[in-house]
């Protein structure tokens, strides 16, 4: 229950068009909304992801949720993987609803990038990238010249 649920001034309805309702419901975002950052809020949504790496290759796996293939962009320049793409919005997609009214919307939408450097030129052909239950896989299998020049080192203690 929100904060605004225990305000006298919201036991009475106002219709949407009475004076300084909307700048009401602008100021109680914001105090609902003070806990995340205000530059996160401007911004479109980020991508989380993670990187993991093996002998073989790299994973790099980021969370997109309602996205499909179709939304995602995956692309290879030089030792760059970029990966871009589009979250619509909700009213957007239901906008043509008649009688639809968003009350508040919490949910990320918007356009997103993410690029990774990778300390080694990327093969284009060696890139997989798969989308599954809204999580994003891309495995890039690292050049034969990199796997042979890496040596494990092993680590001793000191006493």
């Amino acid at each position: 229950m929100s904060y605004q649920d225990w305000l006298p001034t919201s036991w009475l309805h106002h219709k949407d068009d009475a004076p300084l309702v909307s700048l009401r419901k602008q100021v109680d975002t914001l105090f609902d909304d003070f806990d995340r950052s205000f530059l996160e809020r401007g911004a479109d949504f980020a991508v989380r992801s993670n990187i993991s790496e093996t002998d073989k290759d790299v994973c790099i796996t980021a969370e997109l949720p309602g996205l499909s293939d179709e939304d995602v962009d995956v692309s290879v320049v030089g030792n760059r993987i970029t990966i871009k793409g589009e979250k619509k919005s909700e009213t957007d997609e239901r906008k043509d609803e008649d009688g639809r009214q968003f009350h508040r919307i919490e949910r990320m939408s918007g356009a997103f990038q993410r690029s990774v450097a990778l300390p080694f030129e990327i093969e284009a052909d060696a890139v997989k990238a798969d989308v599954k239950d809204g999580v994003l896989t891309v495995t890039v299998t690292k050049p034969p010249e990199v796997v042979e020049n890496t040596k494990k080192i092993k680590v001793t203690r000191s006493e």
